[in-house]
């Protein structure tokens, strides 16, 4: 197994070993209302919030390329790419 998948079956192992210690209901307040709720509940939806936080901001992003063959690479030539006409380059020239 190569080492990330090493740590994330830790990481995996660490947070649910930790959950399941913190079942104990805490008193937790809500704008309006207070309820007791399990702090089990309470970590483990903010880890999960955490975990998809974290993959949105380091997904890697996509960048067009004129080297990529995802999109069509339409070579201009010459004349297209400057915008010259004939008669122009005949008067440059």
């Amino acid at each position: 197994m190569r080492a990330k998948t090493i740590f994330i079956i830790l990481i995996t192992v660490l947070i649910t070993v930790f959950l399941m210690m913190n079942t104990d209901p805490v008193k937790f307040d809500f704008i309006f209302v207070e309820k007791d709720i399990s702090k089990l509940v309470v970590v483990g939806v903010f880890t999960f919030i955490g975990f998809i936080l974290g993959y949105w901001t380091g997904r890697p992003k996509v960048v067009v390329s004129t080297y990529d063959d995802k999109f069509d690479n339409t070579h201009k030539t010459d004349q297209e790419k400057d915008g010259l006409t004939e008669e122009d380059r005949e008067y440059i020239s």
